[in-house]
């Protein structure tokens, strides 16, 4: 176990450890010791500025976020922003200065505030409904299909930040590689858990890193299948 060092930025120590080469789908999402992910709507009661320096860390390194449109509207996505730092370290690896929003929608619903930064990406599954014309659509069958999608065009480092229903389906498909867990050092009492559902039988995790900080975990978790 490795302990953080007091500052919540984009840090050269983070940027280092979690801006591995890809190809990968990685979660990343926050729980509390009690097993609760979601709470009044959203996860920013469970945050902490541990799991916040790795959260603006995951985001700096990947090439795209997925998200379901649901979490979008809980957790008041907007335009996504880097702290210098990240971006930084993304323009010296020739990255764009911000990565692609795959939101994946199977209504065609996406939020405005989505809608009203750069053009999003919509994996639209299933074919319900209609997507507005301000998002670029990808019509797909299912979310293995979009992750496949999405690599075809050079988007490789994926980054799921959920919610729960949109983990659970990339996790029945068999896609989730890497998952980064933050376990905050408080009990919620009340609210939704990890995964939407349950799956048809227990997936393993294989512990790679544990950092500490003010008592919250941060693990970093192989997927094993």
């Amino acid at each position: 176990m490795r302990q953080l060092l007091p500052t919540y930025d984009a840090r050269p120590d983070l940027l280092a450890l979690y801006g591995t080469a890809g190809p990968y789908v990685r979660g990343g999402f926050v729980l509390s010791a009690d097993g609760v992910a979601v709470r009044d709507g959203g996860s920013r009661v469970l945050s902490s500025p541990p799991d916040r320096a790795v959260f603006r860390t995951l985001r700096a390194v990947c090439d795209v976020l997925l998200v379901g449109a649901g979490t979008t509207r809980a957790e008041d996505y907007g335009t996504i922003r880097l702290p210098h730092g990240a971006a930084q370290w993304r323009a010296a690896r020739g990255l764009p200065p911000l990565p692609q929003v795959a939101v994946v929608t199977r209504s065609g619903q996406v939020d405005e505030r989505v809608l009203a930064g750069p053009r999003p990406l919509v994996l639209h599954v299933g074919g319900e409904g209609r997507v507005d014309p301000r998002a670029e659509v990808l019509e797909v069958p299912d979310v293995a299909t979009g992750l496949d999608r999405l690599q075809q065009r050079g988007l490789g480092r994926v980054l799921c930040e959920g919610g729960p229903t949109l983990l659970t389906d990339v996790l029945r498909a068999g896609r989730l590689d890497e998952l980064c867990l933050t376990q905050a050092a408080l009990l919620a009492g009340r609210g939704t858990g990890l995964l939407a559902e349950e799956l048809g039988s227990p997936v393993g995790l294989r512990l790679r890193i544990l950092l500490e900080e003010d008592g919250v975990l941060l693990g970093w978790y192989d997927v094993q299948r």
